[in-house]
């Protein structure tokens, strides 16, 4: 048999193996990678009841499904993603790997392990399953239970410390030891090449796919999206990455396009076959000898980490402020290995620093913990019932009264603005000293060498004069934006100066700040090559600041350029308001107060069909407020209680998480999946729907008024919530009166909110 032949019949071999093993899985409510990985385990070289005749080959195509795990994973990821978790998922991530961590490597040193072993050990415990968790969640309907946000956005948090593990592992063990000053150039140059990937990919990428999205059918959109996906993977391993890090960065980069869901759908099927094709690699490693062997290791590893994982995550949760039945539930979920623990794994032992039998041995800790994730899920609730029982009430009173509720303090104009203000100006100082720094390199690993080619009959300082000099032209757009104000940036300027007069003196420390960085970079491509006197040096300074200043109309262009950048990087925001506007501006205004939309359709066969909203429990026994119904291309935005509901309208009731985890309760039966000809909220497309901030004084007309007095809803807005005395109040009764000092957050259409002022 011809050798392409022999790798169509291993690909046979695999892929009829893996479907099998999965038709089991799924008969069985067990996840897909357990069948693949016994599939694996079946057909692999230990059993011998297969020969497959390419193991190389095989181990290549597992490869590739890494790279498109990984390339889904950047997809689903989104850098701004990270950035809307809170912090709630940030300090319940970093206690868990911290602690499981440190875990791992004392558990090595307890069996035996070299120092190397432990710290690939602690990295690997550190991460659990986003796909299992995900999957689980999914098929036991618990994704739209109030702790799923706390555990998902852990769980993005995690993917991100996971890449930076194995850029750090892979330096750590390419040196044999802990170099400090290494770890740091290592963690430095990972910093730097991500921003400047994302910056470059999201002002090139977007345009690129917008001005040819006329064209632009799934064919050739697939195919583009993979071939970027490889670009970056060669890129990446050109300045001494992973060809993992390189997919997970250009998946995050196109999760940021408009394209970004249209590339995720086609790429399903492919990375479903590649990754099926890696898990049954992964399970070929499976060594029954070994785990015979080593059947105490993976027995205490398996006890320790699950047991680790569900104190450390649990901890964090508390500490993090989410109340003792999230963090019961946050620490259960997570009790497993993920999908990074054998890309680690599998790391330490291509570099030599892992014996062969730990491989094995992770898999077979992964396959437990993977087998058990449901059943741990499922023991949450039990456990979190029978612990009401037998501990006091006042230690749940003491663990959830540090719940972390952000709206209990109330921030104060000037100190929000600068907030803001100080956000804007430093991510720029980042963002342009990423661009600056890459202008640098560039002359130093590409410039030269170019010049020399090019003009290799000129003298060596007329060549160092041309590089110094273009250098500093190609800076000078940069340096423009760095130094000079943006709009944005005189707009938070203007409005701390007028809250406090003083406040121009930091505002001015600043600006210089940013004169001084520029003023560096300058002079560091100068001096590279010349030795100059302070007075040459200020001479140059003042030049460069007239030269700047007399093509000034022509670099402001460059805040063009800017306004695209941004415009690229919001533009699935843009579209989702578009889309759905409500639900944009309640997660955009009240997410933060723990205030979120709910969308239901009612089914036809439900009770509450023909009934008017008044009539309905939502209000009385939950506490809930239906703010939009959908009922095919007609949206009734803010309905008034005599409105009716219609078979397969489409309800958005907004609430706290336990008001709407109560509604649910209350849907059960009432609603379907199916929405015939719901387009999102339509009807609100027409006019702009605003949620506004309004603070009750002496002279407003809310003031002493009781809601039902005020009668909003007859004037098409109504009252979400309110902020009194640092208590927020979600959907207040209608005999709530509103006093002086109260921030009430009123939502309707713009024309009916602006005429309350």
């Amino acid at each position: 048999m011809s050798e392409e032949l022999n790798l169509v019949k291993d690909l046979a071999v695999i892929l009829i193996a893996a479907g099998i093993f999965t038709l089991l899985s799924k008969a069985l409510k067990q996840p897909l990678i357990l069948g693949y990985i016994i599939a694996g385990f079946v057909v692999g070289p230990h059993l011998g009841l297969f020969h497959l005749t390419s193991q190389e080959t095989v181990e290549q195509w597992s490869e590739i499904g890494i790279i498109f795990l990984l390339f889904a994973l950047g997809l689903e990821f989104s850098f701004k993603k990270l950035l809307k978790v809170g912090s709630g998922a940030m300090i319940m991530a970093g206690i868990k790997c911290i602690g499981m961590f440190m875990v791992g490597m004392i558990l090595a040193q307890i069996m035996d392990w070299s120092l190397m072993e432990g710290i690939f050990l602690g990295g690997l415990l550190s991460m659990s399953s986003t796909t299992i968790i995900i999957k689980a969640y999914g098929d036991m309907g618990l994704k739209n239970k109030p702790y799923a946000p706390l555990i998902f956005g852990s769980l993005v948090v995690e993917d991100l410390i996971a890449v930076l593990l194995m850029v750090l592992l892979s330096t750590l063990a390419s040196t044999g030891r802990f170099e400090g000053m290494k770890m740091a150039m290592a963690l430095g140059k990972l910093v730097f090449f991500l921003v400047l990937w994302f910056l470059v990919g999201i002002f090139l990428i977007p345009t690129i796919l917008d001005k040819v999205r006329k064209i632009l059918n799934d064919e050739t959109l697939l195919i583009v999206a993979i071939g970027l996906c490889f670009g970056m993977v060669i890129i990446a391993e050109s300045v001494g990455f992973s060809s993992a890090l390189g997919a997970f960065v250009m998946g995050s980069i196109l999760a940021e396009t408009l394209e970004g869901e249209r590339i995720e759908h086609l790429l399903g099927n492919i990375k479903d076959l590649f990754g099926a094709i890696f898990f049954v690699s992964v399970g070929m490693m499976v060594d029954p000898v070994v785990i015979g062997a080593q059947w105490f290791p993976i027995l205490l590893i398996t006890v320790v980490a699950m047991a680790g994982i569900l104190f450390f995550s649990s901890t964090g949760a508390l500490l993090a402020g989410a109340g003792f039945d999230t963090a019961v539930h946050a620490g259960f979920t997570l009790a497993q290995l993920g999908e990074f623990a054998f890309i680690i794994a599998a790391l330490g032992c291509s570099m030599g620093v892992m014996r062969d039998f730990i491989y094995p041995v992770i898999i077979a800790v992964s396959v437990i913990t993977t087998f058990t994730t449901p059943y741990m899920i499922k023991a949450a609730e039990p456990v979190i019932k029978w612990l009401h029982k037998v501990l006091p009430k006042s230690f749940f009173e003491k663990v959830n009264s540090t719940s972390n509720d952000d709206f209990k303090s109330q921030t104060s104009a000037e100190k929000s603005e600068w907030k803001s203000y100080l956000s804007l100006v430093f991510s720029r100082i980042g963002i342009y000293t990423i661009l600056l720094l890459a202008v640098s390199l560039g002359r130093k690993y590409l410039l030269g060498g170019l010049l020399e080619s090019w003009f290799g009959n000129w003298s060596e300082d007329t060549r160092n004069l041309l590089s110094v000099i273009v250098t500093i032209v190609i800076m000078i757009p940069f340096i423009y934006a760095l130094t000079m104000r943006s709009a944005s940036l005189k707009k938070g300027q203007s409005a701390l100066i007028q809250m406090r007069h003083s406040n121009m003196w930091p505002i001015l420390s600043i600006d210089i700040l940013r004169m001084l960085i520029a003023a560096a970079f300058i002079l560091a491509v100068i001096t590279s090559q010349y030795s100059l006197s302070w007075i040459v040096i200020i001479l140059i300074a003042a030049a460069l600041v007239l030269f700047t200043l007399l093509i000034q109309r022509t670099l402001s262009d460059h805040f063009k350029m800017e306004d695209l950048f941004f415009e690229n990087l919001s533009a699935n925001e843009e579209r989702e308001k578009k889309r759905a506007p409500i639900t944009a501006s309640v997660r955009e205004n009240l997410d933060k107060y723990n205030v979120h939309i709910e969308a239901v359709t009612l089914s036809p066969d439900s009770q509450f069909v023909g009934k008017e909203l008044r009539s309905l429990p939502f209000r009385k026994k939950v506490q809930v407020n239906i703010i939009n119904i959908s009922r095919g291309s007609q949206s009734i935005v803010i309905p008034s209680g005599d409105t009716p509901v219609y078979p397969y309208d489409v309800l958005l009731a907004v609430g706290t998480e336990q008001q709407l985890d109560e509604f649910r309760e209350i849907m059960k039966g009432e609603v379907t999946d199916i929405t015939p000809g719901y387009k999102g909220e339509a009807g609100a497309k027409e006019e702009k729907f605003v949620i506004r901030p309004i603070v009750v004084d002496d002279a407003s007309f809310m003031s002493g008024k009781t809601l039902r007095e005020l009668s909003l809803r007859s004037q098409g807005c109504m009252v979400i919530c309110f902020l009194r005395n640092g208590e927020m109040i979600t959907n207040p009764s209608p005999d709530e009166p509103l006093l002086k000092d109260d921030l009430v957050w009123v939502a309707g259409l713009e024309s009916s909110v602006g005429k309350l002022g």
